[in-house]
C-alpha cells in the first residue's frame, strides 16, 4: 500500500507564501495521480490541485494563478507552492494518491497538515 506524509504547514500572514510537501512510501512514477485537498471550517473536503504522471494538472478556481503543484520523482514527493495566501485558505491540507492496479483503482490519503493564514 501507499503511505503519504504531509509537511510544511504552519502560520503565515495574508499575502505570504508556503510550500507543502507530501512524501510517498512508493515510487511516485507508479501513481497515476497525486493531489491536494483541503478541509476547512465546514469540515468538507474539496480538491485544490492535482497532477498526473504526465504534465496534466488541474486547479480549483480559487487556486488558479496563485498555487503550483509539482512532483519530484527523484524524491518521491509532490509539492504545493502557495502564493498570495488569503485568510480563507486556512484549513487542513491532505495529500492523496490515485493508483491503478490490475484489480482496480485505490485511493490513499495522508494525515493532513494545518495551514493558518492570519495577521
Amino acid at each position: 500500500q501507499v503511505q503519504l506524509v504531509e509537511s510544511g504547514g504552519g502560520l503565515v500572514q495574508p499575502g505570504g507564501s508556503l510550500r507543502l510537501s507530501c512524501a510517498s512510501s512508493v515510487d511516485i512514477k507508479s501513481i497515476y495521480q497525486l493531489g491536494w485537498n483541503r478541509r476547512g471550517p465546514g469540515n468538507v473536503r474539496s480538491p485544490v490541485a492535482t497532477i498526473r504522471i504526465t504534465v496534466v494538472t488541474d486547479y480549483a478556481k480559487s487556486a488558479e494563478g496563485r498555487y503550483t503543484i509539482t512532483r519530484d520523482n527523484a524524491k518521491n514527493t509532490v509539492n504545493l507552492h502557495m502564493n498570495s495566501l488569503k485568510p480563507e485558505a486556512t484549513a487542513v491540507y491532505f495529500c492523496n494518491a490515485e493508483v491503478y492496479y490490475s484489480s482496480g483503482i485505490m485511493h490513499y490519503w495522508g494525515q493532513g497538515t494545518q495551514v493558518t493564514v492570519s495577521s
